[in-house]
């Protein structure tokens, strides 16, 4: 079965999320086949050797390719606008492949300081010690952007909007200066989503996922992925994942082709209950902040509805009282779950000082305006009102 790719990119968003990339085997099944190997035979000896040397395209292991993960891949592609894909186990996979793969000692990396505590871990621990010089700035100040890339750098990385205090970065202006000053530019695109933003129009070079988040978009299993050109991904990527070995499980990437398929009507639901939430909460006694992108008290809203269709599906807002108001409301909480997971079906809820940036030291939270008040919501898909007397009484409680 040859596939057309350059007709399906002129297809609709929902046709390519249904069909995009889709590989019938020879019993031509309707739903995409899950390949479960780990290896793949050859008709002879010297089939293998011109496998093995690439000059002959083929399956040769798995942890190279496999024709499940490759229909996720190539979905993706499509739907991000993107030349290629890699799909990876984690989200974290894909951030770490797409700074290690081109960075060397000596090199020189600007990244927005405002991102998850993982994220931060590798810009900020990791890679100095491997001799990368880090730069961390603040990414809504354009100032602070042109200073350090006033200087040639390597690559930068930014999460627009960030976790967890939604802040939005000017894509499209730091790419500009980024590429003036000789650099690629990575994005991580988790909380937009393709369906509200699309980094490469905006001028990225690279986009990253964590597909345990909404691709998944229920729980289930870990994935990521790695999107950029064709070039990028076939002479760094690709060398790069096929000998450190953070390969997608088949199995994983097949349950991600099936959340693919609904990506977008969830990712709207999401986004409505999270802006009706928003809204309910603005003003509420208790509350000394709150921050939702499509608010317009929102710091970057402009900016925000510019680059996103639409405010996300997460809420963040800061108690009085500080983390004894915050475990007191979190415990309180009744159908909301307490998880530092998101972009679930199901509402789940954090606090980010003590969960998913805790390896942050006192002032580095400060910083970031991560406050021990702060509580990050994921809105999920349940009934707006059903959520609204959850949070309602869990504040009447602090």
């Amino acid at each position: 079965m040859v596939l057309d790719y350059d007709a399906q990119r002129k297809w609709a968003t929902q046709t390519q999320m249904v069909r995009g990339a889709t590989e019938r085997s020879q019993f031509n099944e309707t739903n995409e086949a899950l390949f479960l190997s780990s290896g793949y035979v050859y008709s002879s000896a010297e089939e293998a050797e011109a496998a093995f040397k690439q000059e002959i395209d083929r399956y040769v292991y798995s942890r190279f390719r496999n024709p499940t993960v490759a229909m996720f891949e190539r979905r993706l592609a499509l739907l991000e606008g993107a030349d290629d894909c890699r799909g990876t186990a984690t989200g974290m996979a894909a951030v770490f492949a797409s700074l290690a793969s081109q960075l060397n000692a000596g090199d020189r990396l600007v990244a927005a300081r405002a991102m998850f505590g993982s994220c931060h871990y590798i810009c900020a621990e990791l890679l100095p010690r491997f001799g990368v010089e880090t730069v961390l700035v603040d990414g809504t100040d354009p100032e602070q952007w042109e200073q350090a890339l006033s200087i040639p750098t390597k690559t930068v990385f930014l999460e627009s909007p960030s976790n967890p205090n939604l802040e939005i970065v000017d894509v499209q202006k730091v790419a500009e200066l980024a590429h003036t000053a000789g650099a690629t530019v990575i994005v991580d695109n988790v909380f937009a989503t393709p369906i509200l933003q699309k980094p490469i129009e905006l001028g990225a070079d690279i986009v990253v996922y964590s597909a345990t988040k909404h691709i998944d978009g229920q729980g289930r299993v870990l994935g990521g992925a790695v999107l950029g050109s064709g070039k990028f991904i076939d002479e760094l990527i690709t060398p790069f994942l096929r000998h450190t070995g953070p390969s997608l499980s088949p199995f994983n990437a097949w349950v991600l082709l099936k959340g693919l398929e609904t990506l977008e009507l969830r990712v709207m639901k999401h986004c409505e209950n999270a802006s009706n939430i928003a809204r309910h909460l603005l003003g509420q006694k208790g509350l000394t902040q709150l921050l939702y992108p499509d608010l317009p008290n929102h710091p970057q809203h402009r900016l925000a509805m510019n680059q996103m269709s639409a405010g996300g599906s997460i809420v963040t807002f800061e108690l009085e009282g500080g983390k004894e108001a915050a475990f007191k409301f979190l415990n309180k909480l009744s159908i909301i779950d307490i998880s530092n997971n998101l972009g679930d079906a199901k509402s789940l809820i954090c606090h980010p000082a003590t969960t998913t940036h805790q390896r942050l030291t006192n002032a580095e939270r400060a910083d970031l305006g991560i406050t021990d008040g702060l509580i990050r919501i994921s809105v999920g898909l349940e009934s707006p009102d059903d959520l609204i007397s959850d949070l309602d009484q869990a504040l009447d409680g602090v």
